[in-house]
């Protein structure tokens, strides 16, 4: 996949949802947190190799942050452990368990996946393994691959199986979608569902003309002509503008001995600029970008950047949180190489560069050409009761998973005019309501009304302005 989008609203977890859901349709149980004997902390922390972090209050649940004790490498237990944090919002034992992580850091302040809100059921959230402070020390990267990493998942669910013994649903959006895939290509009989939201599929890393035909229609003409008028001119302006950008990055600080300059990290930022847009806007938000790139100021030009791809997104310390995550891209997942033909070659030096000029050098890469591939064979032929939930004007959605004829109880759907914030919530109404009857059946919840009639689903819990609040922070980076 690409270069992680810094943008002023990036979300780092798909977490929430993004229309306002219907009224609870069941009863919702009380958070005991209790089964016939025992406090549900105490089950949890009777769990080998978990220890509490902290508790936090909530409203109707109880909260915990945990940390579990997870081999560094799976197939040589022995060799070494380190510390995974996971969350717990625990609803109550009799309920349906979901399975999130965003594929990144986790969050430590409650909140609700969708399926969550659906299925009205406990949420247990893991952090990727080597997102600090998940990190072994020292790090041996080799350790850091898809396989690993669901594997971490599957000790998870092990281990709280049998505190949470009703159905479990997996989901996650962006690189959390494809962890979720991923989880389930490797151990399809651990979970009862998948929901994966706006999962990139980057099949074949060299081949990338999906994304060229996709910004060549997304949206309309007057919106690209004026992202890409702003884009180009950035680089036009490239020499009075980069010395904006040497002010900024001596006030804040930044270097960028990573990729190498700063010249480097500018054209990097100014490509994602129309990419950026796409994965974060809507086309109603296109008035705000520039009309007239040509004779815009230099200051309108580069406020317009800014905001959008983020200038501190290629220095060093904007890398520094997602070099997992570009070690991914470069060794395993891929990232989209596009092209800028609205753009003079003489104004453009580097392209967009790959993941390796994003990770720090003392770190060795190699590409796996067959990883991406197996994923998408194994979830065409084999996926059962999976959900996939594309935006359409979501740049990474031009690359999705496919379903074949041997996929069974398994949907792709696309939300009309969505970006990457896609979701059930924003499906039309058909298919609004049999992705909600389907996550409902898959965690052994659906009434007998809704098992008949399908148009008949809703989410079980009321929508809940807090605990369904995407996490939303300055982050800077074109990644999913």
């Amino acid at each position: 996949m690409r270069k992680a989008l810094r943008w002023l609203l990036a979300l780092t977890v798909l977490i929430g949802t993004l229309g306002t859901a219907s009224a609870a349709t069941a009863a919702e149980p009380e958070a005991t947190g209790t089964d016939s004997t025992t406090d549900i902390k105490e089950r949890l922390l009777s769990v080998p190799g978990m220890s509490l972090v902290e508790e936090k209050p909530y409203t109707g649940y109880r909260f915990f942050v945990l940390n579990y004790t997870q081999p560094v490498d799976h197939r040589k237990p022995s060799k070494g452990t380190f510390q995974q944090r996971i969350t717990v919002l625990h609803k109550d034992v009799s309920r349906p368990t979901v399975f999130f992580t965003s594929g990144y850091n986790v969050s430590t302040t409650p909140r609700r996946s969708e399926p969550t809100q659906i299925v009205d059921g406990n949420q247990v959230s893991l952090e990727y393994r080597f997102f600090t402070p998940s990190r072994p020390d020292p790090a041996n990267w080799s350790k850091l691959d898809i396989w690993q990493a669901a594997s971490d998942q599957h000790r998870v669910f092990k281990a709280l199986k049998s505190v949470y013994a009703k159905k479990w649903i997996s989901t996650g959006g962006s690189k959390g979608g494809m962890t979720a895939t991923y989880y389930e290509r490797f151990y399809p009989r651990d979970m009862d569902g998948v929901v994966a939201y706006v999962a990139p599929n980057d099949v074949v890393n060299k081949e990338d003309s999906a994304y060229d035909r996709f910004f060549a229609r997304v949206g309309t003409k007057e919106c690209r002509d004026r992202l890409n008028a702003v884009q180009r001119e950035a680089l036009v302006r490239r020499e009075p503008l980069e010395k904006k950008y040497a002010a900024y990055a001596k006030e804040e600080g930044l270097t960028f001995e990573t990729i190498g300059s700063l010249d480097k990290a500018y054209e990097a930022t100014v490509l994602d600029y129309v990419w950026g847009y796409w994965q974060y806007s809507l086309l109603k938000d296109c008035d705000q970008i520039p009309a007239d790139a040509k004779n815009a100021t230099d200051d309108d030009i580069w406020t317009s950047v800014d905001t959008i791809a983020g200038f501190s997104a290629y220095a060093d310390q904007g890398l520094a949180t997602y070099t997992p995550y570009y070690y991914q891209a470069g060794t395993q997942l891929g990232a989209p190489t596009i092209r800028f033909p609205h753009i003079e070659k003489k104004y453009i030096r580097y392209g967009y560069q790959p993941p390796r000029n994003f990770v720090p050098r003392d770190i060795p890469m190699k590409f796996q050409p067959q990883a991406m591939r197996d994923v998408d064979t194994w979830v065409r032929h084999n996926a059962r009761r999976m959900l996939f939930v594309n935006g359409q004007n979501d740049p990474w959605s031009a690359e999705p998973f496919r379903l074949g004829k041997g996929a069974k109880d398994s949907y792709v759907m696309t939300a009309p005019g969505m970006n990457h914030g896609a979701n059930v919530a924003g499906l039309v109404p058909e298919q609004k309501a049999l992705a909600t009857a389907r996550i409902l059946d898959w965690a052994g919840v659906a009434s007998g009304a809704v098992r008949a009639d399908p148009q008949a689903a809703k989410p079980l819990a009321r929508f809940d302005a807090k605990l369904d609040k995407r996490d939303t922070q300055r982050e800077m980076t074109l990644r999913p």
